[in-house]
């Protein structure tokens, strides 16, 4: 808590420093600013003391003896279960009474520090407002930091923006008593600049000004207006974070129903701007010579209106998108206001929740990792509340966008926590690890693995190293002498594979003698095609891909030419990779056909969608056919 109070404080220091503010008024500030903290304070300290204390139950084998007199984990986490349940259900309470006095008084205490202006503030090198003035001062001399030098003062004027008035002085003297209210400015010798401002526009081009020369110049600032502030003073109460969840689904409604209402509205405006309504009401569809069956409408008219009502339909349709556009943007930013009730009203059930989850994230998880203390907790705690916290902060502000629904934004984090919260509970009950990636890794190594090389044995492998060494003609009188005595067939096997290694053509094979069917060799060239023409597929995907994220890369940095070129290309990258499928599609089907295993075609709808994730099925048939052909050979090749 202390060190996000620090982060606080630092965060407003600008709106503290230079105040003259009392002890009695900081206090205030530190204080109204603390409940705000307890959102992020709490799931943090729950994550936190959980994992060190279970860690440190865990590291002392306090777990073991625990189970060894029959206490399973469960029961070790009942007492604290029921006491994280109440601390949940307190924090909604505090969620939903204090958090919003916290924020009223921490906002209206902000609004009335920044009203407050010391006379004597003045900072050297930079303006400093002073009633209806600005004045920036090179440099402050004297005992009281009085006498100042190169004196430039901007002066408001009402009802008038920018810099009309300005002052620039070599020197001044600020004098006051203690007992006045009055601060007197002195200036000396300086120049006193304003702008004259014509109704007529055209004169204002020149930028008319006058300018004087003084020697003495005196300007009088009341600081009682200043100094009257009431810090205690509360005026706003209507914000969305100062409202508890009745008040919330009271506001909630008001908005929606004015939502509801202002869409009416301007969609009723939209039609009767477009006067359908009398669209008919000069036409006499009675009389058959009023009807006109020419080509054109606009026939009827002279030049001249034609002209004038194209006008007219242009202005009327420009001014209705002027309308359109302007009201998009009146909407969102209703839509971001109401999503911002939303938010926060779940955000207050979403702390009790969070406070649960995250203990069980927490109790399991220390008692997996068997480390108290201070060192792993910590860095432990600290990973996966940053995790929850950031998930949470990316949520709510795509919601308050309306990216998506802002109940969701709400419970996104929490609900990313509940799954890992029951792994980890089931892993500790189990007693074991965080994580076992075997089950994970050993599948998928089998899967993206090329199988075909044999799965050899340590003496086998060193068999097929021996091999090696042999020659093709060798090779081939190993596989002919386990065919004419029925030998063990490892030998022929390990043969075999060096040679399929070494890219002897199957035609070699056949003219060495080996038994080879006509359809193995066919199957070898249909084989060659389905890799080059599947390779050449998974090019143009990940070309396409490429373009389309260049295509919005461009279009969000601005670039619509270049946003519609990458767009276009990818396309075609996209035409030329479902053409190649296609084809890599047949040359499959065609080659089991041609191995005799015809039921290892293609279906038509999992080729369709399969499309979006080819990378993944080009690796797993790309291995499957590869290992098929492999085992085809073996059974064929004597």
């Amino acid at each position: 808590m202390f060190i996000f109070i620090l982060q606080g404080v630092w965060l407003y220091i600008s709106e503290l420093a230079g105040k003259d503010l009392d002890v009695t008024v900081t206090a205030k500030f530190i204080i109204y600013y603390m409940p705000k903290l307890v959102p992020l304070v709490v799931p943090l300290t729950v994550l936190l003391s959980s994992i060190m204390v279970f860690g440190n139950f865990a590291e002392n084998y306090e777990f073991a003896a625990m189970k060894s007199t029959g206490i399973s984990l469960q029961r070790a986490m009942r007492s604290l279960s029921i006491f994280i349940v109440a601390l949940g259900i307190a924090s909604f309470f505090f969620a939903n009474n204090v958090i919003p006095w916290g924020e009223y008084k921490f906002y209206n205490l902000r609004r009335n520090i920044a009203k407050v202006k010391p006379a004597l503030a003045i900072a050297e090198g930079q303006f400093n407002e002073i009633g209806n003035i600005n004045i920036k001062v090179e440099k402050k001399s004297g005992d009281k930091g009085q006498y100042l030098s190169n004196v430039v003062i901007h002066e408001k004027t009402p009802n008038r923006g920018g810099n009309p008035k300005v002052i620039v002085s070599e020197k001044g003297e600020l004098k006051s008593s203690p007992d006045s209210n009055i601060l007197q400015l002195e200036l000396i010798n300086g120049n006193y600049y304003e702008e004259i401002f014509n109704k007529d526009a055209r004169k204002n081009i020149t930028k008319p000004h006058v300018r004087s020369y003084f020697e003495n110049y005196i300007i009088n600032v009341d600081l009682e207006i200043l100094n009257s502030d009431d810090m205690d003073d509360n005026v706003s109460s209507r914000r969305y974070n100062m409202l508890d969840v009745n008040q919330l689904n009271y506001t909630i409604d008001s908005l929606q129903d004015k939502k509801t209402e202002d869409y009416e509205t301007f969609s009723k405006t939209l039609y009767n701007r477009s006067t359908y309504d009398v669209l008919n009401a000069n036409i006499d569809t009675t009389r058959t010579d009023s009807i006109f069956k020419g080509e054109h409408i606009l026939d009827l008219y002279s030049t001249n209106q034609k002209i004038q009502i194209l006008n007219l339909a242009i202005n009327s349709t420009n001014n209705t998108s002027q309308i359109i556009d302007s009201n998009t943007r009146t909407f969102q930013t209703k839509d971001i206001w109401l999503n911002k009730h939303i938010i926060v009203m779940h955000d207050k059930f979403v702390l009790a929740f969070a406070c649960v989850i995250l203990f069980f994230v927490g109790a399991p998880l220390g008692a997996l990792i068997r480390k108290g203390g201070l060192g792993l907790p910590m860095v432990v705690a600290i990973v996966l509340f940053l995790t929850y916290h950031f998930f949470g902060i990316f949520a709510k502000n795509s919601a308050e966008k309306g990216s998506f629904n802002p109940i969701i934004g709400s419970w996104l984090s929490t609900a990313v926590m509940l799954p890992l919260s029951i792994y980890l509970t089931t892993r500790a009950t189990n007693d074991k690890g965080v994580f076992q990636f075997d089950a994970i890794l050993v599948p998928l190594k089998r899967l993206f693995t090329s199988k075909n090389k044999l799965q050899l044995s340590e003496s086998d492998t060193k068999a097929y190293n021996y091999y090696k060494k042999y020659s093709i003609e060798e090779l081939i009188a190993v596989i002919k002498k386990q065919d004419e005595f029925d030998l063990d067939k490892k030998p022929k096997e390990i043969a075999l594979q060096n040679l399929i290694d070494r890219k002897v053509p199957l035609e070699g094979l056949k003219s060495e003698g080996l038994d080879i069917p006509d359809h193995l060799i066919e199957a070898r060239h249909l084989l060659k095609d389905y890799k080059d023409y599947s390779k050449t597929s998974l090019v143009s995907y990940s070309v396409g891909v490429a373009l389309l994220v260049l295509h919005f890369v461009f279009k969000n940095n601005k670039l619509p030419d270049f946003a519609d070129s990458s767009l276009t290309l990818s396309i075609i990258a996209f035409v030329f990779f479902v053409i190649y499928v296609i084809i890599d599609a047949f040359k499959y089907s065609k080659f089991y056909k041609t191995i005799n295993q015809k039921g290892k075609r293609i279906n038509p709808i999992i080729l369709i969608l399969s499309l979006p994730v080819y990378p993944l099925k080009y690796l797993i048939l790309r291995n499957k056919i590869t290992q098929d052909f492999y085992l085809s050979c073996l059974q064929n090749i004597k």
